[in-house]
Parts: structure tokens; C-alpha cells; sequence
């Protein structure tokens, strides 16, 4: 079989900001909802092995389909603001969209499904238009929608199935804002309401079965901060008739009676117990999975509970009395986030997770001690991402959303692992304004713009460029000498009210005498400003040390745009940062270039009459192309340095008008070929250009040529191109290779070769696209190549060389890696094979 062309490396993502969005499989998969397709994310490999593509909005509840033999599930099903079910089934190692439920209109919020005769699928979902429904659907993969409970003007915020014990019965469990747990049982081909559970003074939030030998436990919670644990049991005929003894205290039992083809059985529910330990509303309940030995089932009676005050709490009976009692509370402390979701349990009981209001997933796992510590897990942007830059030396990641932070990933090899898995292991900027563009400027040095008139300018901190070092491998010597050591401050902490992150040097940690605390100079002393913490890190670091203690202090602000920043690019001699806003007039639309050396404002270049929507310098450093929703594209050229002025300066070059623009539609995006020679630009009128030559090679020295016109066939790629890149490294035929983003999501790749006729076409060859489960689910907002050839992480893996190491070293430029920054809330890094292409 051929190697594949494209192959995903790493997706980073993270889970929606629903309550019943994450599943966790006994198979060991989580399943979780991001954005409007659900992630497939092995906790053991580190890695998300599996993107499913489906729905057109928002996924809001994710559900695995648990057998009752406790082997690895077959089906999954997902909810979403679309309206819409779907239920994924696993053949052959893929999950593949099996059959779809139409009916409801509104978002579903919650579902759940149990197996029922004939290995037909009962799912019982519940939406925003006040309705519960049950469906049945069978192996000719058809749906039927069975029932359709009407709530009048209540939602109802969860359900759960079961089988009635004793029988194959299914009893559905809704909660909802009435604050009561309504039970409906289906007998004969009916669904009946069997009794509406008392006893919480606010929304119920959750609702899960778990089956113990012969009886029911359901637990439900709410937001009066409370979890209620009720015990469903068979009654025999004669417990049913026998008078009450006064004279024992026992819970009060509900009694209902169901009949199952002429069969009439009874059964009592009575109020186990009431937990009480959370102080803010409980959203999510999960009993531990039960386990399958020596032929049958064992339920251990161990329940988890997830709460907005940012904990998690695993309660269990004690065994001498009975009493149900608090185990285990983790939880996280500090950043400015609201707290948990939703929780899951391991199918074994040694992990588990919740997810937050910041879509972070939060693993704990239990050591051999039995203490409970924090897991290195997925982690990725809960909004759109804007941009995304690699480091000059291709080694990390920097990418900008609209979830206003700033991350940055890098991959990372633990010590007994076979493959390296990429992580976030910094959040520099966690700001104030939605984020929409970045430049790198040197490896540790990067501006950044938001919706705000500033740009602001971040530099690394000493403790990150350890951590840094630490978890790449490489010597930290080498990258404090790289980075100016001797001034780099600690770390950065943000004040209470403010947007800025603020230095923390070596001398704001030392920990202040008796005397000093006594004597408090102004009323600010009295609070503490810096939360920042210095960590030794030797794996990523969880969420919460994400959000306080890995912040880059800001070096700079730059003024100067009147509206908000929206695009910026910096050049390979990292002297100059080009910046442009949103703009409706042309005195707005001018392109700003700043010093890096001194970050002053080295010169406006007014040409368009709107937004510029991205620039490019070219690698030589000596043009700079942008490109703008008037349709049309500048080039600016730089001036030879003169006494007078040393600081360079540009001046137009070249650009087209509204005769001689080809683009019909706003141009998107832009780049350059590695060689400085053309440059690329793609738009929302579907065709990809490239224009050139820019320079001449046979002078010996850069003479520019008079005209720069088309120098390609118009490629038209059937979707609105938002992103376009050249890779850095040529083809084996001195054919230029070039990605393209598009609004749908998907990336094509193209190998344009300049000799051939550009007039019939044969100039463009695709040579590759990414297939549905690699694709982006929204548009692509930006693509980068890596700078260098090779894959992340796997260069140094033979430092000692025990191997072979020409053939490796051959093998590894073989390949060239692609990022991708999308609607979808991913960043996604693709491993290309140049020699498959």
C-alpha cells in the first residue's frame, strides 16, 4: 500500500461549553464535542486519533452506547444545536456515520441510549423545544421516534435510561428546571409516567442509573448544590399487601406497577441518601462503570460528582455503617474561571476527568499510593482561531483566537514512549479582547493584536525558556544565551483589574520579613499582586498552572491605529513589524510599520481604500506584499539604507487598480515562494494567482523587473480560498508546492511548475487533499508551512546514534509539516510525504 500523502500529527482542541459534551468509552476512548464535530481523544496515547464530521452546528452531548457485556462500545451518539441525533457506529477500527434522528426543533441538549432486544438501539434525547423523545433504532439503520413527551414550558437537562431489574423493561429518568426527577416506564408499547421524585429546591442538572444485582440507583443533582441518591427495588405480591409496622422508621417508598405482555410487576422507590459537599450548583453526576468479572457484573458503589465551585467530588459508602460519605475531593485553585461541567470516571476507576467552562479538560490519576495527582491531557482554543505562527526554528507553535488567549505548543516525549505528542505548555497572553492576529519576531519575542486599537509586544520569561528546554530536550545554556538572559525577568502576572501582564523579577518572589508585612506602604500592598508561581516543569503543565504561571510579561504597547488590529506580519531580519486595521476608509486602511529595535513608527504606506486582510514579507526581506478586501494587492520595495536614514524604509513598487485587478472578490490571503521570485494570492471568488517574477536571475544582483502580471493560469479550487501557502522546500522537479485553505474546511494541495504553458492550464497539478476525517469542520483561517524539513520531535530522537543514521536523516527531509488555524476551534499540524506527492 502507497504511504498516505497527508497524515494528521496533532489536533488540538478542546470540549464545548455544554454540560454533557464528554463521554468516556470502556474502550478507554473519550469522546468529546468541539465545535460542531465530535473528537475521538485517547488519554493513554495523549493523542486524538479520530475527528468526526457530521453535524452543521454546535455538538452538546455526546454519549457512547455501553454494552452490557462491559466490551469496548460499537455506537456513539451526538447531539447538537442543529436539531439533529446522530449515532456513529465503529466498523473496522473507523467510525462512521451509521443513521441520523430528525424531529426535534430545537438544540438537543442531552442524550442517552441502552441496547434493547435484538440488538436494537433505544435513544432517549431531550432539546430546547420542551421535549423528550424516545427512538428506536433497528439494524437497517432506520429511525422511528417511538414517543414524544410534551414539558409544556420546562426544559428538562438530562436524561438517563435503564432496564427495569428483573425484566427488560426500560425506565427513562428526566430532570429538569421543575426541579422534580419525572420516571416514565415503556410497557406494552406504551410510555407511561410511573412518578415524579421530590425533594430538590432548584434545577436538576444531571441525572445517571447505575445497576446493583437486583435493584436501581439514581442519582440526580441540582443547582440547590445537593446530589439525591434513590434506590429502585422489585417488590414481591405479598411486601405490596402487608399493613405498615408503625412502630419501624423507615424512608416512605413510592410504589408504581408496570405491565409487560399481560405481566404486572411492582416497584418501590425510596430516598437513599442526600449528599451535601459542593457550594455552588453540582452539574454533573457519573457512577463508576462496572466491571466484568469471573462472568458477571460487579457495580462498585462509587459515585462522582462535578460542581461549578471547581471541584470534583468521588463519594462511596463506608463500610462498616453504610454512610455515604465524601472520599476524594480534587479540584483546581485560582485563575479567573468559572468552574466544572460535567465529569467521567475510567472504565477501571484510576482516572478521572471534567470539563470546564473554559472547554479545559481536567485529568486526575491515581497513583500506586492511592493519591490522587494531575494527568497531562488535550488542551486547545474554545473559540475561533485567528492565526497562528511557527518559531523561527520551526521547534513550537504560537496560535491567536477569539477565546482571547494566546497559546503555544510544542511536542513533548515521555521517557518509555515510543512517539512524541505535541501539548500546550504556555498560555503567554490571556487578555481582555477577543485575539485576531500575531507575528513572531525572533524565537522569543512575538506581537500580537486583538480587537483593540494596541498591539502588544511579549517577551519570554526566563522560566518558560527553561521549561522550554526541559521539555524539548535541548539545552537550556544555549537558549538563554539566544535570548538575552542576563535582563529576562522570572515570569509575568496580571493585576486584578488590569489587561497587561506585568514582569515578575527574581527579587518580587523572595517572601517579605515580619517587619516588611507589618508596614504596608499603600492600601495596594495589602493585596498580592503577583500570582505567578515559578514551576520546574518536566511534563505539561494542567490547566490551572496554564492560566497563572506560564504568562509572558508585555514589553511594549503600540498606538497608532484608529480601529481594531487585523493583521500583522514581521520580516526574516526581524528589524521591521507591519501592522493594519479595519478600515471602511483609505485613511484608515494604511499600512503602519513599526521598529523592532526601538518600537517606534517607522512609516505609514497609505494604497487601499479597505481592510488589508493579510501581508507578507517576502524571505529576502526586501518587499513587503498585502493584500485587501478592495480586490487588489500592493507591493512595497525596500530602499537602499542611506546615510540620512537608516532605518529602512519602502516605497510602492508595484500594484493593481480596478482595471487591473483578476480578483472579483475581497482577497483573502497571501504568500511567497521560498526563492523571493513570485508571490501567491487567493480569494473569495475561488481562484488561486500567482504573480511575479519579482527579481532577475541571471544579473547577479536583485535588478527589479518593470512589470510583475500573472505568471500562472488562474487555478480555480471550487470553495472561497481563505489561505494560501508556499512550502519552503521545493519539489524533486524544481516545482513549487503550495497548500490551500478553503471555506469549507478542506486543504488542497498543488504543485505549480513555472515553465509549463500557462495558457491550457498544465502549469497547476494537485497533488493531494485532506480527506473528511482530516478536514477542518469550518473555514481554514490561516496555514503555515514549518520552516525547515522534518517532523517535530523526531530529529533528535537519535541523539546517541545507535542507528543508520544517513538513511534516517534522509527519511526525516523527506517530510514537511503544515499547521492549520481554523473556525472549527483547531489547530491542526499535518505530516506531508514529499516523495508520496
Amino acid at each position: 500500500m502507497a504511504a498516505p500523502v497527508i497524515e494528521t500529527c496533532h489536533v488540538a482542541c478542546c470540549a464545548n461549553r455544554t454540560p454533557n459534551v464528554v463521554s468516556w468509552g470502556r474502550g478507554g476512548t473519550i469522546a468529546f464535542g468541539t465545535c460542531t464535530s465530535v473528537a475521538l481523544y485517547d488519554p493513554q496515547e495523549r493523542r486524538v486519533v479520530a475527528v468526526l464530521n457530521g453535524h452543521t452546528g454546535r455538538v452538546n452531548t455526546v454519549q457512547w452506547i455501553h454494552r452490557e457485556d462491559c466490551a469496548p462500545e460499537s455506537h456513539l451518539v451526538s447531539g447538537g444545536s442543529d436539531s439533529r441525533l446522530i449515532v456513529w457506529e465503529v466498523k473496522n477500527g473507523k467510525v462512521i456515520q451509521s443513521l441520523e434522528c430528525k424531529g426535534h426543533t430545537g438544540p438537543v441538549c442531552a442524550v442517552d441510549a441502552i441496547y434493547v432486544e435484538d440488538s436494537k438501539i433505544l435513544v432517549a434525547s431531550s432539546a430546547s423545544d420542551s421535549t423528550v423523545r424516545l427512538w428506536l433504532c433497528n439494524e437497517a439503520k432506520e429511525a422511528e421516534c417511538l414517543h414524544t413527551l410534551s414539558f409544556g414550558s420546562s426544559f428538562m437537562m438530562d436524561v438517563s435510561l435503564a432496564l427495569l431489574p428483573g425484566s427488560r423493561v426500560p425506565i427513562l429518568a428526566c430532570g429538569g428546571d421543575n426541579s422534580q426527577v419525572h420516571l416514565y416506564v415503556q410497557s406494552n408499547g406504551e410510555l407511561q409516567k410511573a412518578m415524579s421524585l421530590q425533594g430538590h429546591e432548584d434545577w436538576v442538572c444531571g441525572v445517571a442509573w447505575a445497576s446493583l444485582g437486583g435493584e436501581l440507583l439514581l442519582a440526580s443533582c441540582s443547582q440547590d448544590c445537593l446530589i439525591r441518591v434513590w434506590r429502585l427495588c422489585a417488590k414481591s405480591g405479598t411486601d405490596a399487601r402487608v399493613e405498615d409496622n408503625l412502630t419501624i422508621i423507615k424512608m416512605k417508598e413510592d410504589v408504581f406497577e408496570v405491565k409487560d405482555r399481560d405481566v404486572s410487576s411492582v416497584f418501590a422507590v425510596s430516598l437513599e441518601t442526600v449528599l451535601a459537599g459542593h457550594e455552588n450548583w453540582v452539574y454533573g453526576v457519573h457512577w463508576q462503570p462496572p466491571l466484568y468479572k469471573g462472568g458477571e457484573l460487579q457495580q462498585s458503589l462509587s459515585l462522582l460528582s462535578a460542581s461549578m465551585d471547581k471541584t470534583m467530588i468521588l463519594w462511596a459508602p463506608e463500610e462498616g455503617s453504610g454512610v455515604w460519605v465524601e472520599q476524594v475531593r480534587v479540584g483546581e485553585v485560582g485563575g479567573n474561571t468559572l468552574g466544572f461541567y460535567g465529569c467521567q470516571m475510567s472504565p477501571d476507576g484510576s482516572m478521572i476527568v471534567a470539563h470546564a467552562f473554559h472547554g479545559a479538560l481536567h485529568l486526575w490519576c491515581k497513583d500506586k499510593e492511592g493519591h490522587w495527582r494531575p494527568g497531562v491531557v488535550i488542551s486547545g482554543h474554545f473559540n475561533e482561531v485567528q492565526d497562528l505562527s511557527w518559531d523561527p526554528e520551526g521547534e513550537f507553535i504560537l496560535s491567536v483566537g477569539s477565546d482571547q488567549t494566546t497559546r503555544l505548543y510544542t511536542p513533548w516525549r515521555k521517557q518509555d514512549a515510543k512517539q512524541a505528542t505535541w501539548h500546550e505548555i504556555s498560555r503567554p497572553q490571556i487578555h481582555g479582547y477577543d485575539m485576531q492576529c500575531l507575528a513572531m519576531v525572533g524565537r522569543f519575542q512575538f506581537v500580537s493584536g486583538a480587537d483593540e486599537k494596541v498591539l502588544r509586544v511579549f517577551q519570554a520569561p526566563r522560566n518558560f525558556v527553561e521549561n522550554f528546554a526541559n521539555i524539548s530536550g535541548t539545552s537550556r545554556e544555549k537558549l538563554l544565551t539566544s535570548s538575552d538572559s542576563a535582563n529576562l525577568p522570572e515570569g509575568a502576572s496580571t493585576p486584578a483589574l488590569g489587561l497587561s501582564n506585568k514582569a515578575v523579577f527574581q527579587g518580587d518572589l523572595a517572601p517579605k520579613t515580619n517587619k516588611e508585612e507589618r508596614q504596608f506602604n499603600s492600601v495596594s500592598d495589602q493585596y498580592q499582586e503577583s500570582y505567578f508561581h515559578p514551576l520546574i516543569m518536566t511534563e505539561p503543565p494542567p490547566e490551572d498552572h496554564l492560566l497563572q504561571n506560564t504568562l509572558w510579561p508585555e514589553v511594549q504597547k503600540l498606538y497608532g491605529h484608529g480601529f481594531e488590529m487585523f493583521c500583522l506580519a514581521s520580516d526574516s531580519a526581524r528589524a521591521v513589524v507591519a501592522s493594519a486595521c479595519k478600515a471602511s476608509k483609505a485613511e484608515h486602511a494604511a499600512v503602519l510599520l513599526w521598529s523592532t529595535a526601538t518600537w517606534r513608527q517607522l512609516q505609514t504606506l497609505p494604497c487601499h481604500t479597505l481592510t488589508v486582510t493579510q501581508m507578507a514579507f517576502s524571505p529576502d526581506a526586501q518587499l513587503l506584499l498585502a493584500v485587501s478586501r478592495d480586490r487588489t494587492w500592493s507591493l512595497w520595495r525596500r530602499n537602499l539604507p542611506t546615510p540620512e536614514s537608516p532605518e529602512p524604509q519602502f516605497s510602492l513598487y508595484a500594484h493593481t487598480g480596478k482595471d487591473t485587478a483578476i480578483h472579483s472578490r475581497i482577497i483573502w490571503s497571501c504568500d511567497w515562494s521560498p526563492d523571493s521570485k513570485y508571490f501567491v494570492t487567493s480569494s473569495r471568488d475561488k481562484k488561486v494567482i500567482v504573480w511575479g517574477p519579482c527579481r532577475l536571475e541571471e544579473s547577479g544582483h536583485t535588478m527589479l523587473l518593470p512589470e510583475i502580471k500573472p505568471c500562472s493560469s488562474i487555478l480555480d479550487v471550487g470553495d472561497s480560498a481563505t489561505a494560501v501557502a508556499f512550502c519552503p522546500v521545493l519539489c524533486s522537479d524544481n516545482s513549487y508546492l503550495l497548500a490551500v485553505g478553503l471555506e469549507c474546511g478542506r486543504i488542497l494541495l498543488y504543485r505549480w511548475s513555472p515553465g509549463q504553458e500557462p495558457a491550457r492550464g498544465h502549469d497547476w497539478s494537485s497533488c493531494g487533499e485532506t480527506d473528511t476525517s482530516q478536514s477542518h469542520a469550518l473555514r481554514v483561517k490561516r496555514l503555515r508551512w514549518r520552516p525547515r524539513t522534518g517532523r517535530v520531535g523526531q530529529e533528535n530522537h537519535n541523539k546517541d546514534g545507535q542507528t543508520d543514521g544517513e538513511s534516517e536523516v534522509e527519511e526525516e527531509s523527506s517530510w514537511v509539516q503544515l499547521a492549520s488555524a481554523s473556525a472549527d476551534h483547531s489547530v491542526k499540524i499535518f505530516n506531508i510525504n514529499k516523495r508520496a506527492l
